[in-house]
Parts: structure tokens; C-alpha cells; sequence
């Protein structure tokens, strides 16, 4: 048996000065220190040995077993402080080299053109009020003197989410709770997101808006042209002016589209205003009476005046950007040209 150890020993020596791997390591130990090893198999011999050599033999084998164990333990921590140096060298990191760029972002088109507006308006006087998105028909409509079998209706396809729960199609509901909240004088801009089934070149089934009420005494459509010119001037450029022509929307009366002077040829006429020297920009009127009476406000005592703008309308106009739809794919060649 002592023999066999000796030739073991040598064996053990011969091999393990062939492991350079982890693989080769692994092998090592499957082939001396596994339960189906050489060293196991001089386990299984001591019964074949007498019951005087067997203490003897027995102490052997196993300080046999503890040296080779050790000079595996001694391999495997050679070999993964290896690994180790060889790895770090390989992800060495060269501080001489310059630095990737950080690209910085910047605001949506849609926000710059909405923070524009609200700050024109916002120096005019006006408050800001957000409303729901989801609203019920009798904000959305009923209220705004649009009746259930009302022909306007018709000119909005409106996205249900229940009988009478509906995605808001403008944010003119939102001036009819600033009335119901507050009495005049009134001075409020609502801007916020919508929802219409609608969508082509210049139209999305979500878009946003800005609405603008102001409720006082002896309110007339002086004082929408007179404030509508300011906000073009500070839009678009000193040289532009406003026109409104005769329009029909349920909640005002009078009511007008605006027009602006095309700010791309001074009038003259060009492709952007299609030869007529004027742009359509918004509309609005003077609040209708029954809107009025709807929030408690006595149409005999105060008049108002509305008016809604579509901010994407705006920001296509003042961008040049001729499909709607670059708003909204997030095409970073695009979104980078509005970096401040």
C-alpha cells in the first residue's frame, strides 16, 4: 500500500505541474480528490490490509489526502490572482484618451411654443388653470350651449369612455369651472392636452391647446383683436397684423377666425399663405349669452370674450415644419435642431 502511495505521490507531482488553467485545475481535482479519485480508491483498499498495518496505512492515505488538497487549494489561488492581473490589464482604462461627449438635451418643440404663449398671455394679465382630461358631457358640451342633438357636435368626432365621460375635445371646459369658481373679473388661460378623431398632415388624434377667457364689464371684440395683435407681434414678428373674419362656433357669439398677416412674405403672397398674403391662426368671439347664464353670470352686467388656439398649429407656422406628425415621433435628428 505504501508502495502505491509512493507511486501516487509521484503522479500527483507530474500532473500538477501541467495545470495552467482552470479547466486543467478542474481536471486535476476530478481525477485525485473526487469521490471517484485515486486517493477515494486507496480508501477502498484498507480493507485489504491487516488489522495491525490499518491504523498506520489509514493515517497515511489521509496526510496523502491533506497534502495534495492543499497543493490544490495552493494551484486554484495562483490561478484566480492570474485571472485577476490579466483581466485588470485588459480593462485598463487609458485616462490620456478624450472623453465621450454628453449629448444635452433640450424642451419638446410643443413645450417651447406652449411656454412662449403662456408667457405672452401671462404678461397680459392672465392666470393659468388646467383641467381634466377626461371630462363629463355636460362641461365638454351641454354647458358650452351645445346642445345633445346639436349640429356642432358633428364637427368634433369625439373619443367616448363612457355614456357621458368623454376624452376632452378643446379645453373650453376648463374656462366654464374657472366661472363656476370664480365670479368677474376674469382673466384665465387653459392650456392642456385634447382628443379628436382626426388625423392627417396637419391633424393628430391628440394635439393641444390654449384657450383664453376674459369675462368684465363691457367686453367687445375690440379688446380680442387688440390683445390677439399683441400676442401675434410677440409670435411671429413686429410687422404682423390680425384679421378676423365672420365664423360660427356655439359657445360665442359674434364669432371669428383669426387670420394673421403672412409673416413669410409680408402679404404679398407666397406657397406658406397660398397666395392670399394671410394665415388662419385661431379662432374665437365674444362668449356666448347662454354660457354666460350656464356658470351664473348675468349676460346683462358682464360680457366675455374666448378665443382657442392650437399650440402644434403654432409651432408648425413659427418652426416651418409642414407634417404634424415629426411632433410626435420623436426623431432626435429632428428634436435636435431646437437645442437653445
Amino acid at each position: 500500500m505504501q508502495a502505491k502511495i509512493k507511486a501516487l505521490r509521484e503522479q500527483v507531482e507530474s500532473t500538477i505541474g501541467s495545470v495552467h488553467t482552470k479547466e486543467e485545475l478542474s481536471a486535476f481535482w476530478q481525477q485525485f480528490l473526487s469521490k471517484k479519485g485515486s486517493i477515494q480508491d486507496l480508501m477502498k483498499g484498507l480493507g485489504s490490509v491487516s488489522a495491525e498495518e490499518r491504523p498506520t496505512i489509514g493515517k497515511l492515505i489521509n496526510e496523502f489526502k491533506n497534502e495534495v488538497n492543499a497543493k490544490y487549494e495552493a494551484l486554484a489561488a495562483k490561478l484566480e490572482e492570474l485571472e485577476l492581473e490579466s483581466r485588470n490589464k485588459s480593462e485598463q482604462v487609458d485616462i490620456t484618451l478624450p472623453s465621450k461627449k454628453i449629448s444635452k438635451g433640450s424642451l419638446h418643440p410643443i413645450t417651447i411654443t406652449k411656454d412662449l404663449m403662456c408667457d405672452v398671455f401671462s404678461g397680459m394679465g392672465f392666470e393659468i388653470y388646467e383641467g381634466p382630461e377626461i371630462e363629463d358631457d355636460d362641461h365638454n358640451f351641454t354647458r358650452l350651449n351645445v346642445a345633445k342633438n346639436h349640429p356642432a357636435r358633428d364637427m368634433q368626432d369625439t373619443f367616448y369612455v363612457a355614456e357621458d365621460i368623454l376624452l376632452r375635445t378643446h379645453t373650453s371646459p376648463g374656462q366654464i369651472r374657472v366661472m363656476d369658481s370664480k365670479k368677474p373679473p376674469i382673466k384665465v388661460l387653459v392650456p392642456g392636452r385634447v382628443f379628436r378623431s382626426d388625423s392627417d398632415a396637419t391633424h393628430s388624434p391628440m394635439f393641444h391647446q390654449l384657450e383664453g377667457l376674459v369675462v368684465d364689464k363691457k367686453i367687445t371684440l375690440c379688446d380680442l383683436q387688440g390683445l390677439l395683435d399683441q400676442f401675434v407681434k410677440k409670435i411671429f414678428g413686429d410687422g404682423v397684423k390680425t384679421r378676423l373674419r365672420p365664423s360660427f362656433f356655439p359657445f360665442t357669439e359674434p364669432s371669428v377666425e383669426v387670420d394673421v398677416s403672412c409673416f413669410e412674405c409680408g402679404g404679398k403672397g407666397c406657397s406658406l399663405c397660398k397666395g392670399t398674403g394671410w394665415i388662419e391662426v385661431l379662432g374665437g368671439g365674444i362668449v356666448h349669452h347662454k354660457v354666460l347664464e350656464n356658470c351664473g353670470i348675468d349676460p346683462e352686467e358682464y360680457s366675455g370674450l374666448a378665443f382657442g388656439i392650437g399650440i402644434e398649429r403654432i409651432a408648425m407656422l413659427k418652426y416651418g415644419i409642414n407634417n404634424i406628425g415629426l411632433l410626435y415621433e420623436n426623431d432626435l435628428r429632428f428634436l435636435k435642431q431646437f437645442k437653445d
